[in-house]
């Protein structure tokens, strides 16, 4: 279990090429032995913007603070805080800050290596079993 503010995790330089002015909290992750998902908020300065790339998984977002654009291969879709973002696996974008503040936003994505799943047989006959029936 973890429950902290969140600018108690620590606020990291994104390093990507193609990124500007942009940082991010890894909110929840494999660190905290989260086993299918990360939670990240983002924080894009003005004038800044994630890299423009594709990947298998989906990304799944909030806004909460500023304004942006989801870049796509179709245009920009500009966005503000409140919005939510379904990004499809395979879906070239990145996301910019088209504002004067701070751009914030969470990202969900699912690990790269998510747990087994382990079944728990709540049906008494699909073991074979009748439990004296």
């Amino acid at each position: 279990m973890k429950l902290v503010p969140y600018t108690e995790v620590p606020l990291e330089a994104v390093t990507l090429e193609g990124t500007k002015k942009a940082k991010i909290r890894w909110l929840i992750s494999e660190k905290d032995n989260a086993p299918n998902f990360a939670m990240r908020m983002f924080e894009v300065e003005p004038g800044g913007f994630t890299p423009y790339h594709t990947h298998s998984w989906e990304h799944e977002n909030f806004i909460l603070e500023g304004t942006g654009a989801l870049v796509t291969e179709d245009g920009e879709l500009p966005f503000k805080p409140g919005d939510v973002i379904f990004v499809d696996p395979f879906m070239k974008h990145n996301y910019k800050n088209t504002g004067n503040t701070t751009l914030k936003f969470l990202c969900l994505v699912p690990l790269e290596k998510p747990a087994k799943q382990i079944k728990k047989n709540v049906n008494p006959f699909a073991a074979g079993k009748a439990n004296n029936c």
